[in-house]
């Protein structure tokens, strides 16, 4: 493992959008403390950001993982790219020729997809450890370490994007290429889903109770969770009406946002198999393909 991480590692250190990409990712991931900066203060109105709870443990451990892993296409660029050199830098048919297996390559590249989203969870445990610590209306340990469930989830979510950019960086070859295929592939998913919507929708016309809305709602979510995209992207949902200053407004307006922000072991497993078909997909068009 750690030799095949090493080979991985060492085309890295040469690659100058690589490292312009990772340094961008990472500076992104701290600019989430730049949020506890914002302020505002005109005449009577005061507004601290910081003070409206989002760093309170053990909610900043929701918010945090949410905002990080807005920035996740910056490393996909990486992962992408790293593939596309393969071919076109042809550093792929020399790691072949020199002894490397096809299995072992795709290892390498799976081994380093872990270590990138290893890595990014650390880095944003330690910052919202840190922002939490300052920020935080509660510091008792037992509340602190409630709720890291949702650096978990946005592990596995990073490994299941990164496993998916790998396998279209293996299939069309070209990154540019690669990166739209996922975006169109994210269409196509929200476009399926607006079907579902219409389809149930028009068969449950002819009731616009509340229950029924429920009903279009958790019979769509139901069938969406199998799709790659909308798995990962349902691991950490928006964190925002979770907010107590939220709810508190909802409630006097007469609104429902109750909604489920847990993270469920099953929606954790449907990624972890996702994650797996696109490595062995990588693999088997590998083996498959004449290099």
């Amino acid at each position: 493992m750690l030799r095949l991480l090493n080979i991985e590692f060492h085309k890295l250190k040469y690659n100058r959008a690589s490292k312009v990409l990772s340094i961008i990712y990472f500076a992104l991931l701290t600019s989430i403390a730049l949020i506890a900066a914002i302020k505002f203060d005109i005449g009577f109105f005061k507004f601290h950001l910081a003070e409206q709870g989002i760093f309170n443990f053990p909610y900043i451990w929701h918010f945090n993982t949410y905002m990080a892993s807005i920035f996740k296409f910056f490393l996909l660029l990486v992962i992408v790219s790293m593939m596309a050199n393969e071919y076109s830098n042809k550093t792929l048919k020399q790691n072949l020729i020199d002894g490397l297996s096809k299995k072992e390559f795709i290892l390498s590249k799976f081994y380093t997809v872990v270590v990138f989203a290893a890595v990014s969870t650390i880095f944003v445990f330690v910052i919202s450890l840190i922002l939490g610590l300052i920020y935080s209306d509660y510091n008792e340990i037992s509340i602190i370490f409630t709720d890291l469930e949702y650096l978990l989830a946005f592990f596995i979510k990073l490994v299941g994007f990164f496993s998916f950019g790998l396998f279209m960086g293996i299939l069309i070859k070209r990154s540019a290429f690669a990166v739209g295929a996922i975006f169109v592939w994210l269409f196509i998913e929200n476009i399926f889903k607006g079907f579902l919507y219409w389809s149930f929708n028009k068969n449950l016309l002819s009731s616009d109770s509340v229950s029924t809305k429920d009903l279009v709602t958790n019979s769509v979510d139901n069938i969406m969770q199998f799709l790659p995209m909308e798995a990962m992207a349902s691991l950490i949902k928006q964190p925002f009406t979770r907010l107590s200053a939220v709810q508190n407004a909802s409630k006097q307006l007469g609104a429902n946002l109750s909604n489920d922000f847990a993270v469920h072991w099953y929606q954790l497993l449907i990624v972890i198999v996702w994650s797996f078909i696109f490595i062995y997909l990588s693999y088997a068009l590998l083996k498959k393909r004449d290099l």
